[in-house]
Order: C-alpha cells, then structure tokens, then sequence
C-alpha cells in the first residue's frame, strides 16, 4: 500500500482473500457466483472487492477466455464535450460488429484524481475488450487490453492518444480579434492543471505577442471550465475601470457564462465586446448572439480514436498512435469589428 493507504500493483486473489479474511476458494466463488457462499460472506467479499476498485476486476482477468465485442467509453462526466465525443464513438462502430458501453464517474473527478484506474478495471477484461477514456487525469494505466486515451488532461503520454490542436486553436482565436481591430482582449482561462487549457493560454499569449502587443495580466482571469466561476471571472473582466473590448474564452461554456453576464450588466455584445469561445458545442449556435468559436472536431475525436482501438484490439500495428487534429474557426455575431471613437 502507498503512503495513502491504497493498494499499489496488481492485485491476487490471495490478497483480496486475506483483506476479505478468507479462503481463496471463496473469493473465487463469489467471483463466479458459485453455490457454497452465505449470503453475509457473499455480502462482506463482495464490499472488499468494490472497495479494492481496480483489484477486483483484475482477479476476474483470469477468468477471460473469450471476447465481448463491447467497447467501453469512460467520461468524468456526461457534459458537452463527452456527448460529442461519445456521438463520434457510436458513429466508429456502426458496422464493426462491437457494442458500445458508457460509463460515468459522476462528475466527481476533482475528489478522485485516478478515477480512470478504478473504473477501467471494473470493466476491461470483463465487459469490455477495449477502452476510450476521455479526458483522463492520469494516463499511466495497464490493463488486459488496448486503451486509447482522448484529450488526457497531461498530454501526450504512453497510451495513444487523439487530441485537437489547442495551441493554433487558441491562436486563431485571439488573431480574429486582433483583425477586428482588438487590442485590449482578456481571457477566461481553463483549469490550470489541464495541459489542453494551458496550451489556449499559450496560444493566446502567442498571439498577443505576434501582434507586437503585451499581454496584460489584469485580463486573465480564471474561469477553470466551471461556469459559475467563469460568470465570476467574465464579471471581473467586464467590470474593470478599463475592461476589454474582446473576451476569449477557454471554452464555450465559459464564453456562454461571459455572455449572460454581459447581458445582466447591460453590455451590448458585440456592439462593446466581442466574445470567442472554444469547442463549437452545439449550444454555441444557438446562443444570442450566436458565438463565434473554435471549432474542435469533438466527433472526429471518438471516431478518430475508437477506430485506433478496433484495430489495436485486432492486433494490427498502428504507424501513428499519437493524432493531432486541426482546429478551425467559425465566425458568427458574437465578434465585430472596434468602432474607434473619432
């Protein structure tokens, strides 16, 4: 066990057996839902083998003989882009002949760091034959079959991985609205823990700097994804003696949240601000205004790597495991050109 008190490794039958303070035989029986258990001991093991999380699906590895055809999607939490991602994911299988599973950590990542570990091991070998995992915090996990890891929160890593490029995303972004006229931007920035929010504060502050301008830092502001948070900091930034006459947002539902913020201050967008986004969740176009945004190919993403996981899973060689793909802009009404005042 770790310093934490959790267990380290791969875990035994034996192990389980001696946390569970019983015979090996029994643990194998409850594994199998065999006869010869009482209900209680059935009970007890059953609660140890859902507390060890990983561990117990690991015992049952041994049991797997044959495949399930099933693909399992793992998401923190069923928000806009997960769905999207998921959408591409079922359009991958279409004609495969593979099943598709999704399971949910409940939102709940910020507490459980790791929570990819624990629920791949409920299902990898068991109910599934391979894995997407999107959105990952950690991407250091080896189990009985292929996992393909979507935007993981550290980057390139291991395990192959599908991501857009958010640093020219980013870039393309803030260079709209420095075409518009724009020098004063701000931004809500993502979390900072996640390489992918890094990366758009990165290619915003490229683009400040290519425009031969200088990033203030008064108009960063952290909206860490979350959209009470981003209201908080769109609030922050609209509210300055001097505020921005363009916002880029980390994401659309912070750029969403800067929206009726605006609207709630009496801000006319895009008349006195003008507002980027990033994803080009569906919302976005219906948004008033409708948000001008960047388009990161979220389907693309689950197609893209649920069709590397097919082929791994056949065993075939995969020349690139690493894909990178293009991010775009889409102009709508929520940017405008800065009427200087004469």
């Amino acid at each position: 066990m770790d310093g934490n008190g959790q267990t380290t490794g791969r875990v035994t039958m034996q192990q389980v057996a001696a946390e569970a303070g019983v015979s090996v035989s029994t643990v194998s029986k409850v594994i199998n839902a065999r006869y010869g258990v009482a209900p209680e001991t059935f009970e007890h093991v059953t609660g140890v083998i859902n507390r060890l999380g990983y561990e117990a699906s690991l015992v049952a590895r041994s049991l797997r003989n044959t495949r399930t055809n099933v693909i399992g999607v793992l998401v923190a939490d069923f928000e806009p882009f997960s769905t999207e991602v998921l959408k591409g994911v079922a359009d991958a299988i279409r004609g495969t002949g593979y099943e598709l599973v999704a399971y949910s950590a409940g939102g709940r990542v910020d507490e459980h760091v790791g929570w990819e570990r624990r629920y791949l091991s409920r299902v990898m070998g068991t109910l599934v034959d391979g894995a997407v995992i999107v959105t990952p915090t950690v991407t250091d996990v080896q189990y009985d079959g292929p996992v393909v890891a979507v935007d993981p929160h550290t980057g390139r890593s291991s395990l192959p991985t599908v991501a857009a490029d958010n640093l020219q995303g980013a870039r393309i972004a803030v260079d709209h609205l420095i075409e518009l006229g724009h020098r004063r931007i701000g931004m809500v920035t993502g979390r900072p823990d996640l390489v992918s929010a890094q990366l758009r504060e990165q290619g915003y502050r490229d683009a400040i700097h290519a425009a031969g301008l200088r990033v203030d830092e008064d108009l960063l502001a952290l909206g860490a994804f979350d959209p009470e948070q981003a209201r908080e900091a769109a609030r922050a930034l609209l509210t300055l003696p001097d505020p921005p006459t363009a916002i880029f947002a980390a994401n659309d539902i912070s750029a969403l949240a800067t929206l009726d913020v605006a609207v709630e201050l009496g801000i006319d967008v895009p008349g006195a601000v003008s507002v980027v986004g990033f994803d080009n969740i569906p919302e976005s176009a219906l948004a008033h205004p409708p948000l001008t945004t960047v388009h990161q190919p979220m389907r693309q993403l689950g197609r893209d790597a649920t069709a590397m996981l097919v082929a791994l899973i056949a065993g075939e060689e995969i020349d690139d495991t690493h894909i990178t793909l293009d991010t775009t802009l889409v102009r709508r009404r929520s940017t405008a050109s800065l009427e200087v005042p004469s």
